[in-house]
């Protein structure tokens, strides 16, 4: 289960890293009005990006940040297989992927990092341990709750953030939930909201 974890967390960790780069090109791009989004990574859109008129550094920087995501693409695509292939070697983490919105990478790092679901007698206590429960402020017989303690393991609580919002869209209840708490307190709060909901479903699929 630990070199499990060693898997989850390169995996996403390159994921992340190759989100920085599509972001530097695309700050690159937006350098000379260039604004494509998702389009720049198309065939067309990779086109239009080298052929940009840049200085003799900034042009040595789009290379260099090509060919890291080419790499990076390759790399992940391989990672994303052995993923999938733990995940699906393991009931837990298949029983969790029946819920909208949770994938193989998410599944198997809540497995792995919350390990036996038998030691949390109730749901609270798994969102503690998350870092997801909300920060309390008392004062003057007045309870205020503050923004969440990010206690735990953080890559735990990114991955549930990102399932929660594909959940949101295939969810009736989490995409109401969701908006109603985005038109009160904001997206971010909404966002955290809709992780710590799902946190507590994929708690109790376990435990049921």
């Amino acid at each position: 289960e630990r070199d499990l974890r060693q898997l989850v967390w390169h995996q996403q960790k390159l994921v992340w890293m190759r989100g920085s780069i599509k972001n530097q090109l695309h700050a690159l791009a937006m350098g000379e009005g260039v604004c494509r989004k998702k389009q720049l990574f198309t065939v067309k859109g990779r086109k239009e990006l080298e052929g940009l008129a840049l200085g003799p550094w900034a042009s040595y920087r789009r290379q260099e940040l090509l060919r890291m995501y080419d790499e990076m693409l390759v790399t992940t695509a391989k990672l994303d297989l052995e993923v999938e292939r733990a995940a699906k070697s393991l009931p837990l983490a298949v029983r969790l992927m029946t819920h909208p919105g949770v994938g193989p990478v998410t599944s198997l790092a809540f497995v792995l990092i919350i390990g036996p679901v038998a030691r949390f007698e109730r749901s609270k206590q798994v969102v503690s341990y998350l870092g997801l429960n909300p920060r309390e402020h008392s004062s003057g017989g007045k309870q205020r709750m503050g923004s969440i303690s990010k206690q735990g393991n953080p890559m735990m609580r990114s991955l549930l953030v990102e399932a929660g919002q594909t959940a949101a869209r295939f969810d009736p209840e989490l995409k109401r939930m969701y908006q109603r708490l985005k038109f009160r307190r904001g997206a971010s709060v909404a966002k955290v909201a809709v992780a710590r909901k799902l946190a507590v479903r994929m708690y109790w699929t376990l435990r049921s």
